[in-house]
């Protein structure tokens, strides 16, 4: 293991207090999900409204697609007043069609979106994509990256995935993507590796247009750290990113499970330079979650230090079949460690 992540492998701070509030369970009609498996939240803000892009199985079957939730124009970032995007019929409404991406995210679906604004040097303007992982022929993978960009009226596919596995460490599958547009760049951070084979990788790319001319596939994470994902957002001072690490093993899962919070000075392709970490959110069982993966969060203003970590979740049921799980949205309100100002770089 590089010397540069042995330290991070330790836990690394105390907890702060949070509050956790359940969003989306299709089990519990108390919440939004109106029976509807949604997961995989996204939350950012365009124009003067929030919103939430999931993925989901809407009859528990088949193809995962992209769908979205919205909290009402002008109403402040909350855990509560989130509504599922729907047809008129009830049925969820889909973000795109696949008549340009069938051929590489059809039978296996889309899911884990990161939406991210940046510029496009070869159309000459700012463009909105929301980024995502796609199978050509099963739910469980192998996957690439790809987007949907917006046209102005609509959320449109793409022909061919963005980015794909290079580097025989990723083991022919890349997914999990959480994007920024940067200092004239689309860097990436994702995941290499397969679930079920118990073999998860952190990587991270970069490229001019987020479409072609990727840089070389760097180890970000090591398999042994087992993180699932790393949400970065620019601060009022630095970056800061909220990460999971997951446990895919039998048995109790170990204490570094769960959510954690770093900052750095700049978005760093580097994890030694995010600083010391700290847990947020562990795998004690709160019966609809474990422990949360795939946190996307959102800062209380650009000074604030209270955070909105929305997470997925997973409990048991008791239906018969291969997967007798439901997946749950949730959020994290906690506050944040104060910003110390300059963060010392180690990159």
């Amino acid at each position: 293991m590089p010397d540069d992540f042995r330290d991070l492998l330790a836990d690394s701070g105390d907890m702060p207090p949070g509050t956790e509030t359940k969003i989306f369970d299709p089990r519990d009609a108390a919440t939004g999900s109106g029976g509807a498996e949604v997961t995989d939240a996204c939350v950012v803000k365009r124009g003067n409204q929030w919103w939430m892009y999931l993925a989901g199985q809407p009859k528990g079957y088949g193809a995962t697609d992209l769908y979205s939730a919205c909290l009402a124009p002008d109403a402040p970032l909350s855990v509560r007043g989130w509504t599922l995007v729907r047809e008129a019929d009830g049925s969820l409404r889909p973000l795109a069609g696949r008549s340009r991406s069938g051929n590489w995210d059809g039978k296996g679906g889309r899911h884990c979106p990161s939406y991210v604004r940046g510029w496009d040097p070869g159309e000459e303007r700012w463009v909105e994509r929301i980024y995502y992982a796609g199978a050509a022929e099963n739910v469980w993978g192998p996957y690439t990256i790809g987007f949907l960009e917006w046209d102005g009226e609509e959320w449109v596919d793409q022909a061919e995935p963005a980015f794909a596995a290079e580097e025989d460490w990723e083991h022919g599958s890349v997914y999990e993507p959480n994007l920024i547009y940067h200092e004239d760049r689309w860097k990436m951070w994702f995941v290499a590796g397969s679930n079920h084979e118990d073999y998860l990788v952190h990587g991270y790319a970069e490229s001019r247009d987020g479409r072609t001319g990727w840089s070389q596939h760097e180890m970000f994470a090591p398999a042994e750290m087992k993180m699932f994902d790393f949400c970065v957002r620019q601060g009022e001072v630095g970056f800061e990113a909220v990460y999971s690490r997951v446990w895919m093993g039998t048995g109790a899962p170990p204490p570094e499970t769960g959510l954690w919070w770093c900052r750095a000075e700049a978005p760093s392709k580097k994890l030694c330079a995010w600083g010391t970490p700290r847990q947020i959110q562990t795998a004690a069982d709160r019966g609809w979650h474990s422990g949360g993966w795939k946190p996307s969060f959102q800062l209380d203003g650009p000074a604030g230090r209270r955070a909105f970590v929305f997470f997925d979740g997973l409990y048991r049921t008791e239906d018969p079949g291969p997967f007798p799980f439901a997946f749950t949205v949730g959020c994290l309100e906690v506050d944040l460690p104060e910003s110390q100002g300059r963060v010392e770089r180690s990159d």
